[in-house]
C-alpha cells in the first residue's frame, strides 16, 4: 500500500491512495480525511486502505492522474519528529575530523535528537535560507511512521509498531551547528524544516528489502544532477529502527503518526576505511559534510562547499525492478526574503 497527502488548500491535505507504479491515485476521505486521522484509527483504517489499494491496482476504484508535485509530506505536520543517528560510521568521521574521540556509549545507545514538526517542507518546495553563511546541507535519510508505542517498549513492540517507511532530507544548516552544541543544549536554528518523499509506503510493499528493521536498498543522492550518494541503506546501520523506537520511548510514550529518521544514511568501504565518491566507483554520500570531513582527515581541510542559492538535490530509491517506490524529494535552495 502506498499512500500520499494531496494539496488541497488546507494545512493537512487530503489523504489518496496511490498505485504501485505512482501513476494513478484515488482520494479516500471516506475512509479517513488525512493520513493522520487513518493513523488515529489504524485498527479500522489500516484495513480499509488495504482495500482501497487493492481496487486501485485492479480498475475497480475510481482513479486520477498521481503528479508528485501534487503531494505534500505524507504528514505536513506530526506530533512527533525524532531523528535518530544510526550510521555511526557518519558520527565516527564527523568526530574524527575535529581530532575528538569517539565514546564507547555511541556504539551501544543510539544518538537521536527531537526534530521541529509543525511545518514539513512538501517534497518539490524550495529549501528557502537566509544567507548561505548557515552552511546549507542536505541530509539523505529513511524514516519510519508508528502507532502507539508505550513507554518501556520492548523491541518486539517497536517492531510491530511500524506502519509506513518513507524517505527524508533533513535539511541541515551545519555553520550554526557548533555554537548550539557549545551551549550544551541541542540543535534549534541549525535543525530548519524536513522534506518527505511523495510517498510512504506499508513495510510489506518493500518485500525482501525489508527485514522488520532495516530497509536493504541504495538511497540515490543526486547534486546539480549528477551522482552524489548510493549508500545502501541496509548496510552499515549500526541501530535498526526497532532500536531506534524502543530509544525513544525509553521514558516516554509515543502517539501515532510519530516519526523516527535513521539519520544520514553512510556506508564504508570493506576495509573500513571512509568510502569514495560515486566518481570515484565508491557508493558516495548523503550530505556534504561527510565529504568534507573525509577531505579534512586527508588533506586537513574540506574543498566541497556547502549549497549555494540554485543548487538542487534530489533523494530517491528503486526497486529491485527499477521503479521509483516512494516518489521523489527534489529541491532547490532559494533565498528566503521576508515578505514585506
Amino acid at each position: 500500500m502506498k499512500l500520499a497527502t494531496l494539496k488541497d488548500g488546507s494545512r493537512d491535505g487530503k489523504l489518496a491512495v496511490v498505485s504501485k507504479d505512482l501513476t494513478q491515485c484515488t482520494v479516500v476521505n471516506h475512509i479517513a480525511p488525512t493520513l493522520q486521522a487513518a493513523l488515529d484509527d489504524w485498527t479500522h483504517a489500516g484495513p480499509r486502505l488495504i482495500r482501497a489499494a487493492e481496487a486501485l491496482e485492479t480498475g475497480a476504484q475510481p482513479t486520477e492522474r498521481f503528479h508528485e508535485h501534487h503531494a505534500l509530506s505524507p504528514l505536513p505536520r506530526a506530533y512527533q519528529w525524532a531523528d535518530g543517528s544510526a550510521y555511526v560510521n557518519h558520527v565516527e568521521l564527523v568526530r574524527k575530523a575535529r581530532n575528538a574521540e569517539m565514546p564507547p556509549s555511541f556504539w551501544t545507545d543510539p544518538l537521536m535528537y527531537q526534530g521541529g514538526s509543525d511545518a514539513f517542507l512538501a517534497p518539490r518546495h524550495p529549501i528557502l535560507i537566509e544567507d548561505e553563511a548557515f552552511g546549507i546541507d542536505m541530509e539523505g535519510e529513511v524514516a519510519v511512521i508508528v502507532d502507539d508505542v508505550p513507554m518501556g517498549a520492548s523491541l518486539e513492540e517497536a517492531r510491530a509498531a511500524i506502519r509506513l517507511v518513507m524517505l527524508v532530507n533533513d535539511v541541515s544548516l551545519r555553520g550554526l551547528i557548533p555554537a548550539e552544541l557549545g551551549k550544551g543544549f541541542g540543535f534549534f536554528q541549525s535543525k530548519p524544516s524536513s522534506a518527505f518523499s511523495p510517498v510512504t509506503v506499508s513495510p510489506d510493499e518493500l518485500g525482501d528489502a525489508w527485514d522488520g528493521g532495516k530497509l536493504h536498498l541504495p538511497l540515490r543522492v543526486d547534486f546539480n544532477g549528477a551522482p552524489f550518494g548510493r549508500a545502501n541503506a541496509g548496510i552499515d546501520m549500526t541501530f535498526d529502527f526497532p532500536q531506534l523506537i524502543a530509544h525513544a520511548a525509553k521514558t516516554r510514550p509515543l502517539s501515532a503518526g510519530a516519526i523516527i529518521g535513521s539519520g544520514t544514511v553512510s556506508n564504508k568501504l570493506a576495509d573500513g576505511t571512509p568510502g569514495k565518491p560515486v566518481s570515484e566507483g565508491g557508493a558516495g554520500y548523503s550530505c556534504i559534510a561527510e565529504i568534507r570531513m573525509i577531505e579534512t582527515i586527508n588533506s586537513g581541510k574540506p574543498t566541497t562547499p556547502f549549497m549555494k542559492f540554485g543548487d538542487t538535490v534530489r533523494i530517491e530509491m528503486f526497486g529491485e525492478d527499477g521503479h521509483s517506490i516512494f516518489g521523489a524529494i527534489e529541491q532547490t535552495v532559494e533565498q528566503y526574503k521576508k515578505e514585506a
